[in-house]
């Protein structure tokens, strides 16, 4: 992981979405992390979450189909 000072990541922004692309990004403000940028895993997640609702969805009927 990648960790960067909010001044850095503001500084180099095109580079820090670059980098987030291919690992996390660990942004800190006052050595105190405040944000990890991530795309990859984002994308992961957001696909399982999305499977996981449609199951439910259909299911219980909440699809609209009978």
């Amino acid at each position: 992981m990648k960790i960067m000072s909010t001044k850095d990541a503001k500084n180099a922004f095109g580079m820090t979405i670059d980098t987030a692309r291919t690992e996390p990004v660990a942004i800190e403000k006052h050595g105190r992390r405040v944000v990890v940028a991530v795309v990859e895993e984002y994308d992961r997640l957001k696909a399982l979450e999305d499977a996981s609702s449609g199951r439910a969805k259909r299911s219980t009927g909440e699809d609209g189909q009978q």
